[in-house]
C-alpha cells in the first residue's frame, strides 16, 4: 500500500511537470503567432529563448517516465498513462519546436513590407491553441470524449492551411518580388498545421489512456 501511494505521488508530480511544459508550449505558439501579426522581432526572440526551458522539461519527464516503468509494476491504466505521457512529452517538445520555426520566419520578414494582412494565420493559430488546450484539459479532467472532439477540429485547420497556401501562391505569381516573404508565411502556416496535428496526437493518446482504444488514422481498435 505504501509503495502504491508513492507511485501515485510520483505520477501526480509527473503530470504536474507535463502540464507546466504544456503551458509553456502553448504560450510559445501564442507568442510566435502574435509576433507574426505584430511583426515583433523581440517577441520572436523570446519564443526562441524559451525553447531551452521546454527542452529541459522534456528530458526530466522522459527520465521520470522511464524510471517509473523500470522500477514499478504499474496497473493497466497506469501503464497506459506512462507510455502515453512519454509520447505526449515528445509531442509537446515538437510543438515548441514548431513555435520556434514560426518565430524564425518572423525574424526573416518582420522588417520587410507585408505581403498581405494576416487574417487566416491568426485564425489557424487560435484553433490550434484551442486544440492543444482542450487535449491537455481532457487529460487532466479524464474526459476522452473531449479529446475526441479535438480530433474532429483538425480538418478545419487543414482547410485553412490549404486556403492560405493557394492564396500566397497567387500573390507570388502576380508579383515575384513577394516570393521570399510569401514562402515564410507558407512556412508559418505549415508549422501551425503541424501544431494542430500534434495536438490531435495528444488527444488520441488521452483516448488510449482512459478508454484503452486506439483511434489513429480514422480507425478504432480496442486493446
Amino acid at each position: 500500500m505504501v509503495e502504491r501511494k508513492k507511485f501515485q505521488e510520483s505520477l501526480e508530480a509527473l503530470k504536474g511537470d507535463l502540464l507546466r511544459m504544456a503551458a509553456l508550449a502553448e504560450k510559445s505558439v501564442a507568442d510566435a503567432t502574435l509576433a507574426a501579426k505584430k511583426r515583433d522581432m523581440d517577441l520572436a526572440r523570446k519564443v526562441i529563448e524559451r525553447d531551452d526551458e521546454i527542452n529541459l522539461y522534456e528530458v526530466k519527464i522522459e527520465e521520470e517516465c522511464i524510471r517509473l516503468l523500470a522500477t514499478q509494476q504499474p496497473l493497466a491504466i497506469d501503464l497506459r498513462m506512462l507510455t502515453a505521457m512519454l509520447k505526449i512529452n515528445s509531442d509537446l517538445e515538437r510543438i515548441a519546436d514548431h513555435a520556434v520555426n514560426i518565430a524564425q520566419s518572423v525574424q526573416k520578414i518582420a522588417d520587410k513590407p507585408p505581403v498581405k494582412p494576416l487574417i487566416s494565420i491568426p485564425m489557424m493559430a487560435q484553433i490550434a491553441q484551442e486544440m492543444l488546450r482542450s487535449a491537455i484539459d481532457a487529460l487532466v479532467q479524464e474526459k476522452p470524449e473531449m479529446a475526441r472532439h479535438v480530433c474532429e477540429m483538425d480538418d478545419e485547420v487543414d482547410k485553412l492551411n490549404d486556403e492560405i497556401i493557394r492564396e500566397l501562391i497567387t500573390y507570388m505569381m502576380e508579383d515575384p518580388k513577394t516570393i521570399s516573404r510569401a514562402i515564410e508565411l507558407i512556412n508559418i502556416s505549415k508549422n501551425l498545421e503541424r501544431v494542430a496535428d500534434l495536438a490531435t496526437n495528444i488527444a488520441e493518446d488521452v483516448v488510449f489512456i482512459f478508454q484503452a482504444k486506439i483511434i489513429k488514422h480514422h480507425m478504432e481498435e480496442e486493446l
